[in-house]
């Protein structure tokens, strides 16, 4: 979702919100010239959305009263604005190999595919390797609807028609070498991409090969061929 998907009304309280920071429910009235109770339902909905949150804001009356209420973005308003972070992310990887070299960034994304497998494991313990398949389609996304599996006498495919990390990944394919080693270490078999979002494929498929184990104490991260 981005800015431009939101309804009128909403998209100029976020967008009011967005340039002065934070702002009660007084100054959005001013700027938006509509009622406080009308206001109040827009909020209202956008803090269900996750898009604003409400604080009070303790008042400087010397003679007290009640804290004025600011309404900020969230983390999740903020990204409803343009962001570049792929550019960003292409940047980091080219700049540790060009001034560090191909091993620091293999270091690099080792250290991240140890992270993941760390995460992963304690949710795939106890459970068959087809069971492990089933928990891991939500590598990216939870519950990702864009993740599939089919299987084969020796293998099982986890097919991926949604790749969250595309523009990058299409880009920089080193990148991809952190979910094949992550399958690898976290189901015990070979595994390798059979189809490609880089080559045209319109997807990847990650073929996990039950003929082909795994020793896990002696396996080593690379690049993927």
């Amino acid at each position: 979702m981005n800015i431009n998907s939101l309804p009128e009304t909403k998209r100029a309280i976020i967008k009011i919100l967005k340039e002065v920071g934070s702002a009660s429910i007084a100054t959005l009235q001013t700027k938006l010239d509509m009622t406080g109770e009308a206001l109040r339902q827009h909020l209202l909905q956008l803090r269900q959305n996750g898009f604003v949150e409400r604080k009070s804001k303790k008042s400087h009356d010397p003679l007290g009263g009640r804290p004025a209420n600011q309404y900020y973005l969230t983390l999740e308003g903020e990204h409803l604005f343009p962001k570049n972070y792929d550019q960003l992310t292409m940047e980091i990887i080219d700049t540790v190999a060009d001034n560090l070299g191909q091993d620091a960034l293999l270091k690099i994304l080792e250290t991240m595919t140890k992270t993941r497998v760390k995460k992963w494991e304690p949710q795939l313990q106890g459970l068959d390797v087809n069971e492990r398949v089933e928990v891991l389609k939500g590598l990216y996304i939870q519950d990702d609807v864009f993740m599939g599996i089919e299987e084969s006498d020796n293998a099982i495919y986890l097919i991926e028609h949604n790749c969250p990390f595309l523009n990058v990944a299409t880009k920089r394919p080193a990148l991809c070498s952190v979910t094949v080693s992550t399958l690898t270490q976290l189901l015990g078999y070979k595994v390798d991409r059979k189809e490609r979002f880089q080559n045209g494929d319109g997807r990847c498929v990650f073929r996990i090969s039950l003929d082909q184990p795994v020793d896990l104490n002696s396996y080593r991260f690379t690049f993927e061929e």
